[in-house]
């Protein structure tokens, strides 16, 4: 509930602060007095776009703050889910300053506009004629009848199955496009696939079938140089091999006169079986070379197969070529697994779907159920209230798709009249009946969950007599659920109060203000008279605004 308010620099009011209770609050004064005002200000701090020709004085900061009682709002979750601090006594404050721009504070913790207008909503609802209209929307006509059939829980749980069902179906459509994005690809990566397999290139090689086809294509220069250097070690007296016996003969002689030349030989020695050793290899090398045209015209045409793919893919090396096969070989298979990841989900999709049915159907059984009782107290309360011969029909017929709520579509008509039509409340409602409706409606539901604090603003206007004392009992009789204000101009109403404020203005410097006050037993008194006989008190108006308040 709302204890108190704090408003400063807003309008007509410079300064003010006043606390609240629970229960029924009255609050009166003469048009024009700004009781408008209260409630803009108020407006301003559950959220609302601030109007800076508002700010009484621009040079100044304007602040509005409220402190609101939240035990019994269970809205814990509300501030874990938004990374707020929960405190039983919360205090709210929305500043403006003299440079346009606005902040909002929740606990003193600076919060955006969008999350104070959602907070806003669970603590204070503000009703005039203008409000009214809601009563006209199904989301709202529905909020009535699952207050009543008890399914707000089963509705959020299908709300939970509903996001999933969406979910599942986004996935199912990006997956399925994705399929067939794949399978229009398909068929060339195989192409691609198949390729490389019968290329039969993918376990060559590479740098042996080169130095193959160096070796072939280079033959004849080849075989001159193994010529010539055979010819230069093995050539009779001229040859390396016949010089280096010679020298060896002689360091052999040199090593038997002094052991001082005993190494030199030794690595003659070493060096003539080295060169022994060579030239044997390169004999073999000429023995071993062979022309062969047809294996250098077979390699060369292997070759240009592996630098083709090499060009085609991009690459230069037999390893990336086999990562490229294993890239094709997987995305080749996906068609596969696509198909697997569609079964899984629309198998998904339709467990979910039942388990949607199911609870559509359990929710439809429930509203079905008090549709009865609701018409029946709506019909007894706007009796009271001065539509006697108002008649409800109100009927849920089943969609053929899964809804936002449920699978229900909702005919809320109103007949206003004796012997008229049933029409959409919107079209068969006045303003009057629609705010004597949205009272009925209200005190319905309070008794069923637990509100945010109700403020009625004038919306007794056009009802007089046994009607505004019966607004006034229902008003007072929902105050045992919830706390409930009411801007009124009938003492009938004004009298039912638990407490008793009043709007008036004074001047101050040349300067208009608002203020608000509580009433005390004899200035309520006195405000009661007067809105009964006017500003002249009579005996006669007294002793009836005294009959009013016992």
């Amino acid at each position: 509930m709302l204890s108190h308010l704090h408003i400063k620099n807003y309008a007509l009011i410079e300064d003010l602060q006043v606390d609240f209770n629970s229960g029924l609050t009255t609050i009166t004064g003469e048009t024009g007095a700004g009781k408008s005002i209260l409630l803009g200000g108020l407006s301003l701090v559950l959220g609302k776009r601030i109007d800076l020709s508002n700010i009484k004085n621009p040079s100044k900061k304007s602040i509005i703050e409220c402190v609101f009682q939240l035990d019994v709002y269970n809205l814990q979750s509300f501030f874990q889910t938004h990374d707020l601090e929960y405190e039983s006594e919360t205090i709210i404050r929305r500043e403006v300053l003299p440079s346009g721009k606005s902040r909002a504070f929740v606990n003193d913790s600076p919060v955006k506009l969008d999350l104070l207008l959602a907070l806003g909503r669970r603590l204070v609802d503000i009703h005039s004629q203008h409000e009214t209209l809601s009563l006209t929307q199904d989301a709202f006509q529905f909020q009535i009848i699952d207050a009543l059939a008890k399914t707000t829980a089963l509705v959020e749980d299908y709300s939970d199955f509903i996001s999933k069902n969406k979910l599942l179906q986004k996935e199912i459509k990006a997956l399925e496009l994705q399929k067939q994005q794949s399978k229009n690809e398909h068929d060339y990566h195989s192409f691609l696939r198949l390729e490389l397999e019968d290329s039969n290139v993918l376990g060559l090689d590479f740098e042996a079938l080169e130095s193959d086809y160096n070796t072939l294509s280079n033959l004849d220069e080849i075989q001159s140089e193994l010529e010539f250097a055979s010819q230069s070690l093995n050539a009779d007296d001229i040859g390396i091999n016949a010089h280096l016996m010679a020298l060896k003969q002689r360091f052999q002689k040199m090593s038997a006169m002094s052991s001082h030349y005993r190494s030199i030989f030794e690595r003659m020695d070493s060096i003539t079986i080295e060169l022994d050793d060579i030239c044997s290899e390169i004999d073999a090398e000429l023995n071993r070379l062979d022309p062969d045209p047809e294996r250098l015209n077979n390699i060369e045409t292997q070759l240009k197969k592996v630098h083709d793919l090499f060009n085609k893919h991009n690459v230069n090396s037999t390893d990336a070529l086999n990562e490229v096969y294993k890239a094709l070989q997987f995305k080749t298979a996906q068609l596969g697994d696509y198909e697997l990841r569609l079964k899984a989900l629309n198998i998904s999709l339709d467990e979910n779907t039942e388990k949607l049915r199911l609870k559509s159907d359990k929710i439809t059984n429930k509203r079905q159920s008090i549709l009865p009782k609701l018409k029946s107290e709506l019909e007894a309360l706007l009796k009271q209230l001065g539509m006697p011969h108002s008649k409800f029909k109100i009927d849920i017929t089943p969609s053929e798709n899964f809804l936002s709520n449920g699978k229900d579509c909702l005919s809320f008509l109103l007949q206003a009249n004796k012997g008229g039509q049933f029409l959409a409340l919107k079209k068969g409602a006045s303003g009057g009946e629609l705010s004597r409706i949205m009272l009925a409606v209200k005190f319905i539901l309070s008794k069923h969950q637990q509100l945010p604090t109700i403020m009625f603003d004038e919306i007794d206007t056009g009802v007089s007599g046994e009607i505004s004392n019966k607004m006034a009992s229902i008003m007072q009789e929902m105050s045992r659920y919830m706390q409930v204000f009411t801007i009124t101009h009938l003492p009938q109403i004004a009298a039912k109060g638990n407490a008793h404020f009043k709007v008036f203005k004074t001047e101050k410097n040349n300067t208009t203000i608002t203020q608000l006050k509580p009433l005390n037993s004899e200035e309520r008194l006195e405000e009661i008279a007067q809105m009964l006989g006017g500003l002249n008190l009579t005996a006669s108006a007294k002793a009836h605004a005294k009959q009013l308040l016992n």
